[in-house]
This record gives structure tokens, C-alpha cells and sequence, in this order.
């Protein structure tokens, strides 16, 4: 399935500026033969808006869903957004997944709140594995800082995911998680993983590009430079079958060695002579 990585900012504030970007990446998508176009984390509202998040803030079956959904449907392909999400009086940094005829897929609420900014304007998901079926491959869903823990992405590969989708919001001097994390969560758990980053300015942050749609091979069959870019590359089942079978960290496992990763903390044992 031909992946299309929409790396942008796009216009901080305005969402209505922002579903323009989204429509016109969804035409270009579409017309390279994209089946699934990924915008990065929080495209719909911006990332650094502050306060505005809990303003803006919508249901996951709100308004811009429907908004989404048209855009999905017009172009013929699905799209996966990132955007405050409304519960009640609670909201969360989400991600959606909208099929191309418009049908929600899926939803996922980030786990791993990053710094004092995300944690004062978000509440953590507790769901970490969130999974929909798209063009006979097993999407996941994860945002930005939840890459970065080997834990999440392995509960992925068990769970049979085949495209890991991450929308986020990677900013300096933390380049290095596009340029070499990224690939290596691909290869230790053999799937691909779209990437998908903001770039430029926001307030404080400095997003620095770089998406990557990497494969399980650890290559990026895609990636971005530091502007605004659409990036294309293809996820191949063929690719991914053959990299498992030459790759079989998952059946390789010795889970009963692994006791001590579920705790939070360790007891250090000191040997003596005897």
C-alpha cells in the first residue's frame, strides 16, 4: 500500500486552514496512488497553542471527523490525523483513523505524555495497543513520544501489527529518534512505521522534519528533508513476510526471562564468595 507522510505544521490555530492543507495533500496523495495519507501529531489545531487545546478540543466523532471523512472519501484514501480529543471534561493528544469511504476506523489516545507542557493540558490513554484492518495489512496507532519506548512498539509486533503509524511532533536536538530510533523499531520488530513530523516554529519548539517511513529491513523507503513535504513510499507484504521469516525475533523470544521488565523498579543483587 503506497504511504503518503504529510509533513507540515500547516497554520497553528485554525483548523479550517488546516483541513485546506489536509485536502489539497489528500489530492496530490491520491493522484500518486496513495491508499493512506498520515498528517503528524495535533495537525488539526497545533501543537503549541496552549490553553486553546482544551477550547478546541472536539469528540472523536465530531465535527471534524465528519470533516475528515468527506476529505477521505472525495480523494479515495484513508487518512490518520493527529488532534485534541474532547471526553467529557477530559482531553486527550489522539489520533483517528478514517477509512476512504469515510468509516472511523480507529482511535488512539497517547500513553506517554512528553514534558510539563503535554502533561498539563492532556490526560494519558490507557489503551496501549490500537489496531484496524486497511488494505489487508494490520495498521497500529501510536503518537510521537510512544515510539521511544521499545515496550510499546513490542506489544505492536506481538499483536501482529504491520504498519506502525505514528504521527508526531519531534522537535531539536532529538533528531536523532527520526534519523536512527525509528529504523531500528522497525527491524527489532519487524513492521514498518510512517513517522510523520511537524516542522518550523511553534512557540518554544522547534520541529525538525525528517519523516521516515522505515521498513523492517531497518531502511527508510521514505524520508523527508526539514520543510514542508509530501513523502511517498509503499508498504510491500511480500517485503515484510520475507523479512519475518529471515528475521524471527518474535518467535526467537524467551518471554520468561523478561520477569523484571513489568517492574518499576529493581532489586540489585550483590554475589559474595562462598
Amino acid at each position: 500500500m503506497r504511504t503518503a507522510l504529510l509533513q507540515s505544521s500547516g497554520r497553528p490555530g485554525s483548523v479550517a486552514a488546516n483541513l485546506k492543507v489536509l485536502d489539497e495533500a489528500a489530492g496530490r496523495a491520491a493522484a500518486a496512488g496513495a491508499g493512506l495519507l498520515v498528517a503528524p501529531e495535533m495537525f488539526l489545531t497545533g501543537y503549541a497553542i496552549g490553553a486553546d487545546v482544551s477550547r478546541l478540543a472536539e469528540p472523536a466523532d465530531g465535527n471534524w471527523a465528519d470533516a475528515v471523512a468527506e476529505i477521505a472519501g472525495r480523494h479515495g484514501l484513508a487518512v490518520a490525523y493527529g488532534y485534541p480529543e474532547r471526553d467529557g471534561e477530559t482531553v486527550f493528544n489522539s489520533v483517528q483513523l478514517i477509512d476512504a469511504g469515510g468509516v472511523r476506523l480507529a482511535n488512539y489516545r497517547k500513553t506517554h505524555l512528553f514534558g510539563c507542557f503535554e502533561r498539563e493540558h492532556f490526560t494519558p490513554g490507557d489503551e496501549p495497543v490500537v489496531q484496524a484492518e486497511l488494505g489487508g495489512l494490520r495498521i497500529g496507532l501510536m503518537i510521537c513520544y510512544d515510539v521511544e519506548f521499545p515496550e510499546n512498539v513490542r506489544a505492536h509486533a506481538l499483536a501482529g501489527t504491520d504498519l506502525l503509524v505514528v504521527p508526531t511532533a519531534q522537535m531539536h536536538p532529538f533528531q536523532f529518534v527520526a534519523e536512527s530510533v525509528v529504523p531500528v523499531r522497525a527491524f527489532e520488530n519487524q513492521m514498518y512505521v510512517a513517522y510523520v513530523n511537524r516542522v518550523g516554529t511553534e512557540g518554544e519548539f522547534e520541529f525538525v522534519g525528517l519523516s521516515t517511513l522505515a521498513g523492517p529491513d531497518g531502511v527508510a523507503r521514505a524520508r523527508a528533508g526539514r520543510g514542508e513535504e509530501l513523502v511517498l513510499g509503499d508498504v510491500d507484504p511480500a517485503l515484510l513476510a520475507a523479512s519475518r521469516e529471515a528475521n524471527p525475533y518474535l518467535k526467537d523470544r524467551r518471554p520468561g526471562l523478561y520477569g523484571s521488565l513489568s517492574r518499576t523498579s529493581r532489586t540489585s543483587r550483590t554475589s559474595r564468595p562462598i
